[in-house]
């Protein structure tokens, strides 16, 4: 576990395998809790982890190893971590990833080969600093010996599919049931769903539709035109659409998107600030920081200051995606 790790995925990863033992009346699972210095570690919400053990302490002979980090995963590149890693893998460990997780194994030249998947916010970030590694949106991947997964309650279906793979379908059942999880999910699952809201739907389909084809087109913004006629609205009703339910006109809220997109960048990488205009869809830097700073209130190089101070309370503005007149204001 790094500084600022994931606290709900990582208890997510274990809880299967501690229902799993209490239902089977065996000791089947065992874990560990390792720092990289056996000191106490502050996950991302503020939480304190006390009990852990050393790098040193641990040993190098598990079944798995589970990097668990968030926020700023290039920060912890270390030698000696990634030493560790490689003797355990040597030793016939399948090594993991949760949330961030896979940066540092790709860091440390452990996913040479396999396809990964990190949460959905640095996804982008990931293929921008691994570009001949395969990745994917899907909430996990098990390809072969590694083992990645986009964090929250996903970690569970990880585990859970670990559950399955070692003893069967009904123990994997059984700990779902045990910890309330309605459904084993597939690997295969989307990070994103299609057209699947968890607590319902605020907008109409055409305009998810236009979202979606805003979001998977980033680098290389297609024109409204295109947009308009890949949905089957004309350019009328999508400035509609997107007035009525979001505030804002299609033009701004596919900037404020390709902006959000350069924050996590700023933010989270050492990338040029032109890199990062290019990966986004910008071919001016200066206008690139003009609207970056209209809409953040600080420059790309002042964010990228200031914004890795307090990450694990920070939370990054989003598109206007509500309905509510409140927002249409906060919008206008």
């Amino acid at each position: 576990m790094l500084p600022s790790f994931n606290a709900m995925a990582t208890t997510a990863l274990i809880d299967p395998f501690r229902a799993s033992n209490y239902l089977s009346g065996e000791r089947r699972y065992s874990w560990h809790f390792v720092t990289r210095d056996g000191g106490p570690v502050a996950a991302s919400n503020g939480m304190q982890f006390t009990e852990t053990v050393s790098i040193a302490e641990a040993g190098d002979r598990f079944d798995f190893v589970f990097v668990s980090t968030s926020w700023t995963p290039e920060e912890y590149r270390a030698s000696r971590l990634f030493d560790w890693l490689r003797r355990c893998a040597g030793n016939g460990a399948a090594l993991g990833g949760i949330d961030t997780g896979a940066f540092l194994l790709a860091f440390a030249d452990l996913l040479d080969g396999y396809t990964s998947t990190v949460h959905y916010e640095h996804l982008a970030v990931f293929r921008e600093l691994f570009p001949d590694l395969a990745s994917s949106d899907d909430l996990f991947v098990i390809d072969r010996d590694r083992l990645t997964c986009c964090g929250g309650a996903a970690a569970s279906d990880m585990a859970l599919e670990i559950i399955r793979l070692h003893t069967g379908m009904d123990a994997a059942n059984a700990a779902a049931r045990y910890i309330f999880h309605d459904r084993l999910r597939p690997g295969t699952e989307g990070q994103f769903p299609a057209h699947h809201e968890p607590v319902g739907y605020a907008a109409p389909t055409k305009l998810r539709d236009a979202i979606v084809l805003m979001e998977r087109n980033l680098e290389d913004p297609l024109p409204l035109s295109i947009i308009s006629e890949q949905t089957g609205l004309s350019n009328r009703q999508l400035q509609r659409l997107f007035a009525s339910h979001t505030g804002v006109t299609p033009v701004r809220y596919y900037l404020e998107i390709r902006l959000d997109r350069a924050r996590s960048m700023v933010t989270q990488t050492d990338m040029s600030m032109m890199e990062i205009a290019v990966a986004c869809g910008f071919t001016s830097q200066e206008y690139f920081a003009r609207v970056y700073k209209e809409r953040f209130s600080l420059t790309p190089s002042e964010d990228r200051q200031e914004g890795r101070v307090p990450f694990q309370f920070r939370s990054f503005p989003s598109p206007h995606r509500a309905s509510s007149p409140e927002n249409k204001r906060q919008t206008q």
